[in-house]
C-alpha cells in the first residue's frame, strides 16, 4: 500500500506552476492569516482552490454564503471581497478555539457586519436554517458531506453554487492503494457525497482534480 501522499491528486510541478502564477493578494490580514496558517498547520484552502473559488464567486457575485468550516476566517473573508451589494455570509465552525480567532479576523478585516460565526455542530443545525443561499461552500469535516446534502440542495437558490473542498482527499477517494487504514470511513462517505451529488437530478456536477480536490453543483 502506498502511504499517505500529499502529491496524489496532481503532480508537485503542476501545483508549482499553477501556484506560481497566482497574483499575490494585496490585503495584508489574507497574507498574514496565510503565513499563520503554514506555521501553525492551521487547515485553510490551498491557494489554487482559493483562486477557483474567488473566481466562480465572482462570476455569481453571491448575495447570501453559507459556509460550512470557518477555521480562522480566511475562506470567508476572501469570499466576501466578491459579495452583491449588501450581502452576507453565515459561517459554522465545530471548534471553539477556531471560531474565536475567526471572530477576531473578521472584526480586523471591519468585516463583523458582513460575516457571522456560529459555534455550533453543522451537521447537527443545518436542519434548522432557513432561508435561501446563493452559495454554499463545504470545507468542514468530511466525513459530514453527505449527512448535509439534502439541506445544502433545499436551502439553494436555483443557480447557487455548492462547492466542496477536499473530496478527493489526498487522493484516497480515487484510488484504494493510497487510502489509509485510519481514514477508511472518511474515504467511503466522501465518494457516497461525489456518487450522490452526481446522481441527484436537482444539480448538475463535476469533479474537479485541483488541490485536494473539489466538486462544484448548480442547482438547477
Amino acid at each position: 500500500m502506498i502511504e499517505y501522499d500529499k502529491d496524489a491528486i496532481v503532480y508537485p510541478y503542476i501545483t508549482e506552476f499553477l501556484r506560481s502564477g497566482i497574483k499575490k493578494t494585496d490585503d495584508c490580514l489574507l497574507r498574514e492569516i496565510e503565513k499563520q496558517a503554514r506555521e501553525e498547520d492551521i487547515p485553510i484552502i490551498q491557494p489554487e482552490s482559493a483562486r477557483l473559488l474567488s473566481v466562480l464567486c465572482e462570476l455569481k457575485k453571491p448575495k447570501r454564503i453559507l459556509e460550512v468550516g470557518c477555521a480562522v476566517g480566511y475562506s470567508a473573508l476572501l469570499m466576501s471581497e466578491k459579495l452583491a451589494e449588501g450581502g452576507s455570509i453565515l459561517t459554522l465552525e465545530l471548534d471553539e478555539g477556531m471560531a474565536k480567532r475567526a471572530r477576531e479576523n473578521i472584526a480586523r478585516a471591519g468585516k463583523s457586519e458582513v460575516i457571522t460565526v456560529r459555534c455550533c455542530d453543522a451537521v447537527e443545525v443545518i436542519s434548522t436554517i432557513t432561508g435561501r443561499y446563493d452559495l454554499i461552500f463545504l470545507d468542514g469535516p468530511k466525513a459530514h458531506y453527505i449527512h448535509m446534502l439534502n439541506d445544502c440542495i433545499r436551502l439553494l437558490n436555483k443557480g447557487g453554487l455548492l462547492i466542496a473542498d477536499n473530496v478527493l482527499y489526498k487522493g484516497m477517494t480515487a484510488d484504494e492503494e493510497h487510502v489509509v487504514r485510519r481514514k477508511i470511513t472518511i474515504v467511503k462517505r466522501l465518494r457516497h457525497f461525489i456518487a450522490a451529488q452526481i446522481a441527484r437530478n436537482e444539480l448538475e456536477t463535476v469533479v474537479l482534480p485541483l488541490g485536494d480536490g473539489m466538486t462544484v453543483a448548480v442547482k438547477k
